[in-house]
């Protein structure tokens, strides 16, 4: 074997690995998907996700993940979120997330200048119904002292939605 094969087999090795390890780790994920909003949220863009059949007798964590970047001009996020049961009955909550420290610098995980938020939306929740559930996602985020929604929200490139498992 020459030393360039050698060295190839050695790289495919660590990443194979580095793979493994990665994908082993989440073992409570349920669900977990994004969407693009390019790379500013319109104010009437619904981000919409059909979860699989969850387990009645267990209970999960549900998160909303956001991914932003330096573009993003204010230090929380406002969101309407609504959780559509099988039966049709919709659950509706509007939420408030700090994303940015008080000095600008974007909160959550990431190594560029993109980041990555983990928000809780519900904990220890059960999927009390047999069949399919829908999240929709819309943001809400206003200027101080102006009624009008913020029409094209920058700086939000992706958002998600996540389920764990509690166990």
């Amino acid at each position: 074997m020459t030393p360039k094969t050698k060295m190839k087999v050695q790289i495919n090795l660590v990443l194979l690995i580095l793979g493994v390890l990665l994908t082993s780790c989440d073992k409570k994920a349920v669900f977990d998907q994004y969407k693009s909003v390019s790379n500013a949220w319109h104010k009437d863009s619904i981000v919409r996700f059909d979860l699989p059949k969850m387990d009645p007798s267990k209970k999960y964590n549900l998160f909303l993940n956001v991914r932003d970047n330096a573009d993003y001009p204010f230090e929380n996020l406002f969101v309407i979120v609504s959780l559509e049961q099988p039966n049709h009955q919709v659950n509706v909550d509007t939420l408030e997330y700090k994303m940015a420290n008080p000095d600008g610098t974007l909160m959550g995980n990431g190594f560029s200048d993109v980041k990555e938020s983990k928000l809780y939306y519900k904990e220890n929740y059960t999927f009390s119904q047999k069949g399919t559930y829908k999240v929709c996602i819309q943001q809400a985020l206003r200027e101080t002292g102006k009624v009008p929604g913020v029409e094209r929200l920058k700086g939000i490139t992706e958002v998600g939605f996540r389920v764990e498992t509690t166990e």
